[in-house]
């Protein structure tokens, strides 16, 4: 979507409050109806590394930069549910006039609000026909767009990127978003208190604000000291802009972070900077030539919007910084030092566009990896087994889990082939019938969007969730075959007890099988996934389960205990919480977990098939990030947290941070 012109900005706000409106609706369907797991941030950046009247020139439109974030926002969009922030710097403004602009909204339908209020301020300036644009809102070098899903259970205006923290010189004004969560939130607060700052909100983003801000407001009075005695005025003013050291600025503020992050930066006089954490927790990439420069946390969102190759787009290596100065130079800095990799795999398997070629083939890996067991699952009985796929984003770990049955199936052929006597009456017919097998693969369910289940509570509601797919009558020989279906990830498993398997049982097969090409997710997340409570996990639940089940609730007593004593310095660290699955294998914890969920009535044999730790890692070799299944957190600060969240879940009291 360009803005070149008036047809086309006549075309932009029809398209957005259309938009706008049915976001509204798909969005109260989406909070009503679905388990969707729901995630961390997004971010992109635009810096134009030329005067705006070039891109006038050259693309026809004085909005090349807003395009670009428009895009590169939308192609994130399912990174953000709960709002959406846009900030603006303008470099070429003059004194008196406004030079950082913000704009924020709420809702699925944000990014819409959020340009269609942008494009209402710019509607009383005849902006195709000008040549100078240094006083126009949002009319800018540097742009930042975010989109926010918040982890930490605040939500509100007021907790959308970016912040802005101001001040009347330029180069102390910082615009500031990211994708992250900080484990050691309370720390930091301390430090800044402990300065005499006084924060408005406690939320790591703010208090990074904060914490960052002090190092400018330091960097800038050192600056000012060298040169007050040889310059003054407005060359004092632009000695002090020239330079400002942002490596110096992170460097001594980023070692005290904990967590998860990739972090985006601007100084009101022009600097732009973007940090990614040490392990490579969140992501981060970017793409420049001469005349701009982007950063988004995904690849193919560069790519579609640059239309530039999968190399020209770079990742940001874990612990450096990409920074731009106020004259458009760009240099990378290692600011924290590369830690251990630990990018997330479940970036790789649910957040990311699976449109990323190596993402594809990953998820595809993860579908193929599953087949044997898989076929354990159905005892190897292809010829009775119907293959689908729930929800839309399974598909691409669906189509490696077809191909994967395909092989098995061909490998099967020719030693059934190669058994047969060629010499028997039967052979041709015994010969047509092993050829004429198939992998049986359908549409089994079909999402109908028309039906709104908040309008009911309690049972009502469950029942009309139970009907929010429709199944494909017809395609199962009832009590004969078996259904399976792939999903990318069961967490929580309200969907599959409340309406998948319900949906799937009417269906009447024999047996069901729910296959996760994921690892069982047993452990929170704190570096920017919403995944913070023990009960929510199934998995968790299920051990809990069998632990009492099997007179052996004193582990669960001794884990709280051992949670406390390493709290209070007593013995080493380390994640205790393990415990309540050692005695368990992955089967046994699968089986309780297919018990727990299937609905009371439900007619057909219902199991639940597990992707294995062995299984990610050979799918997803790169991003071996996996401490939501493993309980191996890459920070001192995760491992803390899993010990405060066992012991709030045993006292029956909500996460505090």
């Amino acid at each position: 979507m360009m803005w070149g012109g008036a047809r086309a900005a006549s075309c932009l706000f029809f398209v957005l409050n259309f938009k706008r409106l049915f976001g509204c609706i798909a969005n109260l369907h989406y909070l009503c109806t679905m388990e969707t797991l729901k995630h961390e941030c997004g971010i992109a950046m635009v810096r134009l590394l030329k005067p705006i009247s070039y891109y006038k020139r050259k693309y026809g439109t004085p909005l090349y930069a807003l395009n670009k974030l428009y895009l590169m926002m939308e192609k994130q969009h399912n990174r953000g549910q709960e709002g959406a922030g846009l900030g603006c710097i303008n470099m070429d403004s003059t004194p008196g006039n406004e030079y950082i602009f913000r704009e924020r909204a709420l809702g699925s339908g944000a990014i819409q609000e959020i340009f269609a209020s942008v494009k209402e301020q710019m509607s009383s300036y005849s902006i195709n026909d000008l040549d100078e644009f240094g006083d126009i809102p949002f009319m800018g070098n540097i742009y930042m767009g975010h989109l926010r899903y918040s982890t930490t259970g605040k939500s509100g205006i007021s907790y959308v990127h970016p912040f802005l923290r101001r001040n009347n010189w330029k180069s102390r004004n910082l615009l500031l978003c990211g994708n992250f969560n900080m484990t050691n939130v309370e720390e930091i607060f301390n430090t800044i208190v402990d300065k005499g700052q006084h924060p408005r909100i406690y939320s790591d983003t703010v208090i990074l604000l904060e914490q960052l801000g002090y190092k400018l407001d330091n960097e800038n009075q050192r600056l000012y000291n060298l040169y007050k005695d040889s310059y003054s005025g407005l060359e004092l003013t632009r000695k002090i802009e020239d330079n400002i050291s942002i490596p110096e600025i992170l460097k001594s503020a980023a070692p005290q972070w904990d967590g998860g992050f990739a972090i985006c930066g601007a100084l009101g006089s022009g600097d732009m900077f973007v940090l990614r954490d040490k392990n490579g927790i969140r992501p981060a990439f970017y793409y420049y030539d001469d005349e701009v420069c982007v950063v988004a946390s995904e690849r193919p969102v560069i790519q579609t919007a640059m239309n530039v190759s999968i190399n020209s787009v770079k990742e940001l290596t874990p612990g450096s910084a990409l920074i731009i100065d106020k004259r458009g130079e760009i240099s990378l800095h290692d600011i924290l030092g590369e830690g251990k990799n630990a990018r997330c795999s479940f970036e790789r398997i649910y957040f990311s566009r699976g449109s990323d070629k190596d993402i594809y083939f990953e998820r595809k890996q993860l579908g193929m990896t599953l087949v044997p067991k898989i076929l354990d699952s159905v005892n190897h009985d292809l010829a009775h087994s119907v293959f689908s796929f729930i929800p839309n984003t399974a598909e691409v770990a669906y189509m490696g889990m077809v191909e994967g049955l395909e092989q098995y199936l061909s490998n099967d052929k020719l030693n059934k082939i190669s058994s047969l006597d060629s010499a028997s009456e039967s052979y041709h017919s015994d010969l047509l019938n092993i050829l004429n097998t198939r992998v049986r693969t359908e549409k089994i369910a079909i999402k109908d969007i028309k039906l709104r289940t908040f309008i009911a509570e309690g049972e009502s509601r469950n029942d009309l969730a139970a009907h929010v797919y429709d199944v494909t009558y017809g395609v199962v020989n009832e009590g004969i075959d078996n259904v399976v279906v792939i999903d990318d990830s069961i967490v929580r498993g309200t969907t599959l007890k409340q309406s998948i398997i319900r949906m799937l049982d009417r269906l009447h097969p024999r047996k069901i099988v729910i296959v996760s090409s994921s690892p069982q997710v047993r452990y929170p997340d704190y570096y920017g996934i919403d995944m913070s409570r023990m009960n929510e996990f199934c998995a968790f639940r299920a051990a809990i389960q069998l632990l009492k089940e099997r007179g052996m609730s004193n582990v669960i007593d001794n884990v709280y205990e051992n949670c406390k004593r390493i709290l209070n310095g007593e013995i080493e660290p380390y994640n205790c919480v393990k415990e309540i699955y050692d005695n368990f294998t992955e089967i046994e914890i699968s089986r309780k977990i297919a018990e727990m969920l299937t609905p009371e009535g439900t007619n057909a044999e219902v199991e639940i098939v597990y992707q294995s730790l062995e299984g990610l890692h050979k799918s997803i070799p790169n991003n071996p990030g996996d401490w939501y299944f493993s309980g191996d957190y890459p920070t001192p600060g995760g491992v803390r947290l899993v010990l405060k969240a066992f012991i709030n879940y045993y006292e029956g009291k909500p996460l505090k941070r």
